[in-house]
């Protein structure tokens, strides 16, 4: 049985003022790449300085997901988070 996946990468997502929460690196800011894992089941979203080899899990993450759409559109959310700034973070409402 193959198992359902996708993944999303946004380039140039310029944090807002507050930047992005992480678990592993507190309040990121700049330019940032956000990048969408979902596995089936639910959703990992990380951040790197975009450029940078280290990546960041974004504060909230994983969260369930039941499709492919969900995870498509929780990206795009987590994306204009990001560029909204305030120490966002991975929605909880889908799932």
């Amino acid at each position: 049985m193959v198992m359902p996946w996708a993944s999303w990468t946004t380039t140039g997502v310029y944090a807002g003022r507050g930047g992005a929460r992480t678990d592993e690196g507190g309040i990121v800011t700049g330019d940032l790449t956000v990048h969408t894992t979902w596995d089936g089941s639910q959703v990992d979203v990380a951040v790197q300085y975009s450029g940078a080899t280290n990546w960041f899990t974004l504060s909230g993450s994983p969260v369930p997901c039941p499709s492919e759409r969900d995870s498509r559109d929780l990206h795009q959310e987590v994306v204009e988070a990001v560029r909204a700034g305030g120490g966002a973070m991975v929605p909880h409402h889908h799932g």
